[in-house]
């Protein structure tokens, strides 16, 4: 019997939430090795991702998707169409939120609403993910547990600590429990449907949010212009531009004598070596593209 036609517990497993609640944490940590980058910036996630559990008695697709939040900005709004798209074609919902945040009883009414509309979307078995539990007192949780409870007919309601891994086996029992028998829908050493390509642009765009502040992270995208492998040397030479809207914001990505730009790129470069296993040289380029986070044609480009 070809391996892909086994019959095991299988399916696609949604990850949403509002920004910076840990989406792409929980689903490193699922994995055991980093896919999606992380910082403590909120909408760092822009596309939908998929992560491959592969056990021998399951296969969990899981895609991390981008926070929701309301916003007027083209960029925005793709990025939530994208993460309300993902709820369409799953067979579980993890809805996740992080406990250091109001209660839903202390929300202002607005917040309470849009919480609201997003669980009205929900058409598949869903659990209430509750995250960051080592952030508050522990006497909190249970209290927390019957607050979003009573919001929607979750299946669960399961209190987690993504980072240090902290109720994420008892979430993925639950999960389990809830998926169905079914084919693998992915080969079993395939860890995520991107590219090294796109891996590549991401941990790129990574060390952006984490080097430059303000609103320099939102500004940028990162494009792979080439991507070439000389075996004889174990090289891999990468070329990617970074995408910025004004000439300003250009001048502080590249910094005073290039310095910014060098350490994106020393930073980025060490990263992508692990991602890839071997050597690496990367070159970058800053280019501005004035208001490209309005420009439709361009967030095709990105994937968006």
């Amino acid at each position: 019997m070809n391996i892909i036609e086994q019959v095991v517990k299988s399916g696609m497993v949604a990850i949403v939430g509002p920004p910076n609640a840990g989406k792409s944490t929980l689903m490193n940590s699922f994995l055991g090795q980093k896919i999606s980058i992380v910082t403590p910036k909120p909408q760092t996630t822009r596309n939908r991702i998929a992560g491959i559990v592969n056990e021998r008695d399951h296969q969990i697709v899981f895609l991390d998707t981008p926070g929701l939040h309301k916003s007027r900005e083209t960029l925005n709004t793709e990025m939530v169409k994208v993460a309300m798209d993902s709820l369409l074609e799953v067979d579980l919902v993890l809805f996740l939120v992080d406990v250091s945040l109001p209660l839903p009883e202390k929300m202002k009414e607005e917040k309470r609403e849009e919480l609201s509309s997003y669980f009205q979307q929900i058409k598949s078995p869903a659990i209430m993910v509750l995250n960051k539990i080592d952030q508050i007192d522990r006497k909190l949780i249970l209290p927390m547990i019957d607050a979003y409870a009573q919001l929607f007919p979750f299946k669960a309601v399961i209190p987690i600590s993504a980072l240090s891994g902290d109720g994420v086996e008892e979430l993925k029992r639950e999960i389990l429990a809830l998926l169905p028998m079914g084919p693998r829908l992915f080969p079993e050493d395939i860890p995520t449907d991107v590219t090294e390509r796109f891996l590549c642009g991401e941990i790129i765009r990574e060390k952006v949010f984490l080097l430059t502040g303000q609103e320099i992270p939102y500004s940028t995208a990162v494009l792979i212009e080439s991507f070439k492998e000389d075996e004889s040397k174990n090289l891999i030479t990468i070329h990617a531009t970074i995408v910025v809207e004004r000439n300003s914001q250009k001048g502080i990505v590249i910094g005073k004598g290039g310095e910014k730009l060098k350490s994106i790129g020393t930073s980025a470069r060490k990263d992508i070596e692990q991602l890839l296993g071997g050597r690496v040289l990367l070159k970058l380029w800053v280019k501005v593209h004035k208001n490209w986070s309005q420009d439709k044609r361009f967030l095709k480009e990105i994937g968006l």
